[in-house]
């Protein structure tokens, strides 16, 4: 099972593509240690601090001497495939998220505005 917890945010000054050693939360946010737990998977996002480099993906948090996160799986990155990116040198954000591709929306019933704002017959 994938864990997730709001206003999870750390740093990370790591390069390449292993394994990430967080650098601590960010102000006002809480570490993936506190609030994800030792050995527990969770989404994560690695963003590049005014870069392109992104990555998304699921990853095990792992409690030490730095905290670490692993990056398992890749569900997208900036170069557009599931492979991890090789990140250069500079700082990085690393957050909790929810990826758009493991969303669950609930579907209510289209008001009257929305039927005849996308042309839909009154019975859908």
């Amino acid at each position: 099972m994938v864990a997730i917890n709001d206003r999870v945010k750390e740093t990370t000054t790591t390069t390449g593509q292993g394994t990430v050693d967080l650098g601590g939360a960010k102000t006002g946010f809480e570490t993936f240690v506190e609030r994800i737990g030792n050995g527990n998977q969770t989404y994560y996002c690695i963003a590049a601090e005014g870069g392109a480099e992104f990555e998304v993906g699921i990853g095990t948090v792992t409690s030490g001497t730095p905290d670490t996160l692993s990056r398992d799986t890749v569900l997208s990155n900036s170069d557009n495939n599931t492979n991890k990116v090789t990140f250069s040198a500079g700082t990085k954000e690393v957050f909790c998220t929810l990826p758009a591709s493991k969303a669950c929306l609930l579907y209510t019933s289209p008001s009257p505005r929305d039927r005849q704002k996308y042309r839909m017959p009154s019975s859908a």
